[in-house]
Parts: structure tokens; sequence; C-alpha cells
């Protein structure tokens, strides 16, 4: 395992696709069609030109890996920026797009919420989302040492972080507890606030099931969780908030709350697709450049897995400083737990 203190030297960025089977989904719509992004190591030979397929950089091997989970009607393209930026940070990056049944019974990508595991007496007993424990099957495969892909025996499925995007998010702090090597949770514009409609009483906040560090991130300006406040039975003001402050057992000030300045809920996707998800709740905004907002962000969410998931104390001692000039201009840290 790669624990220097050494920051990480940006090279050529490459990935692979890949498709499983989802456990519990009915055919046709049971198929998680992934990314997995890697940091490569150029060869500049034919097999190069010819293919465009580079092997693993084995400096940083084997890599820790990033999960992450996108939102509804989302598509995982949305997320190549972010999964780009962490393999630059020397991590593995996966997303997946996995077309199933939407709540309300509507077809759409998503997280690949299980209802069952959402309901009271469902809640607590395994993952609310059956896709994440698929993805790792599908790593394993990739990784095996017999496989033929550039990761072949380059991964480190011990050092996962799940992280997710407004209900990927969500079922990322509900499952993280119940798969195996999670060492850090990510959400950017979730929380454990459930809908009235599945039968919790008003003001219900869930407890998270992770044992492992969680980020949490808000928007400033998040437009769709104000705009779903009605699908709430209760008053909570500010969900997300509030999943920092109770949902969370405590973890010696290793869990963190930081909100995004002039972000909205849709700020960690770089995408413009307005024919689907919800970004029509999203009040357009002029006087911030999105770009502006992703660089320092995708440093918080890099420094964040790389402090728990290679042990980097120059990483660590980041997060825990007062004002760091990658993020601080952005970011605000609203809290440590």
């Amino acid at each position: 395992m790669n624990t220097s203190d050494a920051p990480p030297t940006p090279g050529p960025v490459r990935s692979l696709w890949d498709a499983v089977r989802v456990p519990g989904a009915t055919p046709p719509l049971d198929t998680a069609h992934l990314r997995v992004y890697y940091p490569a190591s150029p060869r500049d030979d034919d097999t190069e030109r010819r293919t465009n397929i580079l092997p693993a950089d084995p400096a940083g091997a084997p890599y820790p890996v990033v999960i992450l989970l996108s939102g509804v009607n989302v598509a995982q393209d949305a997320y190549r920026w972010l999964a780009t930026r962490l393999a630059q940070d020397g991590l593995v990056a996966v997303t997946a797009d996995f077309v199933g049944v939407l709540p309300g019974g509507s077809h759409g990508t998503g997280p690949g919420l299980d209802p069952a595991s959402i309901v009271p007496g469902g809640y607590g007993h395994g993952p609310t989302t059956p896709l994440p424990g698929a993805l790792l099957h599908a790593l394993r495969k990739i990784a095996a040492a017999d496989s033929a892909t550039p990761l072949a025996g380059r991964l480190d499925l011990d050092r996962i972080a799940l992280a997710g995007h407004s209900a990927g998010g969500t079922l990322a702090l509900q499952s993280a507890r119940f798969l195996p090597g999670i060492r850090a949770v990510v959400a950017y514009g979730a929380h454990l606030r459930p809908a009235a409609i599945l039968g919790w009483p008003p003001d219900t906040l869930l407890p998270a099931h992770t044992d492992a560090p969680v980020l949490l991130i808000a928007g400033e300006h998040d437009d769709v969780i104000a705009a779903s406040a009605d699908r709430y039975a209760g008053s909570l003001p500010d969900p997300v908030a509030a999943t920092f402050a109770h949902s969370l057992t405590d973890a010696a000030g290793e869990h963190m709350y930081a909100v995004v300045r002039g972000a909205g809920h849709f700020a960690i996707t770089d995408s413009d697709d307005d024919t689907t998800a919800r970004g029509f709740l999203e009040t357009p905004r002029t006087d911030v450049d999105p770009a502006a907002i992703r660089a320092p962000l995708a440093a918080l969410i890099g420094t964040f897995c790389l402090a728990h998931l290679r042990d980097d104390a120059r990483a660590r001692a980041r997060l825990h400083a007062p004002a760091d000039p990658a993020w601080h201009a952005h970011v605000r840290v609203a809290g440590r737990r």
C-alpha cells in the first residue's frame, strides 16, 4: 500500500467498461453497465496506438476504490469529471448506469433502491440497494490475477469508499455497514429523512448504517431538496444538517459536514441534460461558475478518500487544517463529529 506523504502526480487516466447482473432485479432490467477509471502508465508502443489500452500504473498499486452511486435519472457520464480527478489522485473510481423500476413504477437509471429495505420493519437488516454489491462482484473479476484486464492484481478491495449523489448518497449512508471493505462514505445532496408515504412517523431521521468516516456535503442553494419538502411529514428545516447532527454515530472527529458556497443540487455533476432528472427545480444562477465549484469539491472528496483509504498523513493534515487553499474559497467545513 502506498502511504507516502508525497502528493500524487497526475498522469494519464484510462477507463474500461463492464456489465454485471444485479441480484433481485427482473430481466431485462437486471444489468448494470459500469465504467472503471484508473491511473494509467503510457508505454508508447504499437499496442497503445492500436487499442488505446494502457496498463495501470504499477507505482500506486494496489489501488483503493471509490464507488460512485448516481442520483435518480442522472447518467453515469455526468460524474466522469469526478471519476477522472479521483484517478489522477491515485484512486480507482467506478460509475454505473442501472436502469430499473423507480418508485411510482416508471423506468429510469439510478442507484437501485430495494423498496422492502426502506420501510418500517425492513430498514436496518441489510443494504437498501443491491447495486454496490453487484459492482464489487464485477470488480473482483476485473482484479483477478488471471483476468485479461489492465487492473488484474491492481485493486485493493479491502479499502473502498462508497460515495453517492442525491438518492445515491442516501443509499450509501444506509448500506455501507453491510458491504465488505468500506473505509469511507461520501454523500452529496443526501439525507436520511424518509418519505412519509413509506409509513414512517413525522420528522423521522433514520440512523446511518456505516462504521466508516462520513463526508456529508450540501450545496448552499439546494433547490431540489427544498422543493421536495412536501414528501416528508413534519417540519425539519434542513434534513442534510439534521442527518449529520443526529444520524451518524460518533467517529472521534472523523465525520465531516461541508457546505459548498453557491452550489445547487447538481453541482457535483457535469451535465446540461435537462430532459430528465429534477434539474428543472433548480433556480438558474449566473453568479457562479460551475467549473470553479467542481475543482475544490473534487479536491475535498479526493483528500478525504486518500486520508481514509491510503492512510495518507498529508491528506489527513489537510482535512484538519483551518483553511486549505485547495477548497476553502468555495467549501465551508460546517461541522465535525
